[in-house]
């Protein structure tokens, strides 16, 4: 990851964005943070689909092998809830292991060609949160008179329950985690993208290239298990956990990719895509659609351009990337401009206007106005692109930066 340092800096469109008559120009401050250098690889998110799997296999043998479940710590003190045994090593020639995990597997009625693979569909992650935001409503405040709460809160599935302790906080959600890597077909008619689709996240020749068919909500869940993952780590050194992995704000991704240049177009700075000698400085659509002109015909190795004066590879161009933020196109009239974030966990059942998030950094498949770091565009929560990956921030404990 790459530091931030704080800074301010002024939000809104350029005198070349064609879209700015109804936009507003602000200047905001911004905390310092980290980021990750470059978008999440298929590499990566796979290591977390790896780790769902073998939990998931895991939980099923624990129910008939006792010996995958710690039910005493160290000193002989119960474990409540019992954890998953992760050094217990799995007999994969076992045959009673076999039938056990079985019902991971797709039926023999669904299989292609009668190969054995796992269920994606069975691959979900569940993971927990603490909604600060509703805690800190004036309503849910906790009451010294009675000893109890007296409001109401609404939980991930967006039910209104009333709160009992202060557990009710505390969010609970479940996503399932593999990437739709039919999105290459969906996205284009009347384009021949198959091997895209059946190759692009598995093979090992597209390890270090950006992970794309991934949601929002499964970004969120790749950033609270890679906080987990970290966590643990540092458990078993004894030392304290960090602040969360998330996905950055809009405000937070614009200022990384500023690079510390408040007025410039792009984050290389300047107001051109193009080296003296003629070669792109990103990967997009140039020249009317001659696509392998900038080296790449859809996305390429991350980081094969050169970085921002925050060592920040690919903030524009490649793949687009999810922020935390809720789309609106009057959102710059109404944030505040300390720390600006404007979110908004949209329901199942909530109109489409509610569910769009704000991506940035234009792609691949994008004219370079998608690549100025002012340019804001929407995608939807519970959709998955072939040209929108994400990379993960985390807050810095000190103000001292």
């Amino acid at each position: 990851m790459s530091f931030i340092h704080k800074g301010s800096f002024n939000i809104g469109p350029n005198d070349q964005d064609a879209t700015s008559s109804n936009t507003l120009s602000k200047t905001v401050s911004v905390d310092a943070f980290w980021m990750d250098d470059t978008e999440i690889t298929n590499n990566e998110y796979r290591q977390f689909i790896q780790w769902v799997r073998d939990s998931i296999e895991r939980t099923f043998l624990s129910e008939q092998f006792p010996e995958f479940l710690i039910n005493e710590d160290r000193k002989g003190n119960p474990v409540d809830p019992p954890k998953i045994n992760w050094k217990e090593k799995i007999e994969w020639g076992n045959a009673d292991i076999t039938e056990a995990l079985t019902p991971l597997y797709i039926p023999e009625n669904e299989q292609f060609f009668r190969k054995k693979e796992i269920d994606s569909r069975k691959l979900f992650y569940e993971y927990r949160w603490i909604d600060l935001t509703q805690a800190a409503h004036r309503a849910n405040t906790y009451d010294y008179g009675t000893q109890s709460y007296h409001g109401t809160i609404t939980n991930a599935k967006g039910e209104e329950t009333p709160i009992q302790n202060r557990s009710a906080f505390i969010m609970i959600d479940q996503t399932p985690v593999f990437p739709d890597t039919l999105c290459s077909i969906r996205d284009f008619t009347f384009s021949y993208n198959e091997p895209w689709a059946t190759r692009y996240f598995w093979h090992p020749a597209f390890d270090d290239y950006p992970v794309v068919g991934v949601s929002w909500k499964q970004a969120k869940a790749f950033c609270n298990w890679r906080t987990k993952l970290h966590n643990d780590y540092l458990s078993t050194r004894r030392e304290g956990n960090l602040l969360p992995y998330r996905l950055p704000t809009e405000v937070e991704w614009e200022y990384a990719a500023r690079g510390d240049r408040q007025s410039s177009l792009y984050p290389w700075g300047g107001y051109y895509n193009r080296e003296q000698d003629g070669d792109f400085k990103a990967n997009f659509k140039p020249l009317r659609g001659n696509y392998i002109e900038d080296g790449g015909m859809a996305t390429s190795k991350v980081a094969i351009y050169e970085p921002n004066d925050f060592d920040l590879y690919d903030m524009s161009g490649n793949v687009a990337e999810w922020t935390i933020s809720a789309f609106d196109e009057s959102e710059y009239e109404y944030i505040r401009d300390f720390n600006p974030d404007f979110e908004y966990n949209a329901k199942a059942e909530d109109a489409p206007a509610m569910k769009r998030k704000v991506i940035r950094g234009g792609s691949w498949k994008d004219i370079s106005t998608y690549l100025q770091v002012s340019t804001r565009s929407f995608e939807y929560q519970d959709t998955a692109k072939s040209y929108i990956g994400f990379r993960c921030v985390r807050s810095v404990l000190s103000n001292d930066y």
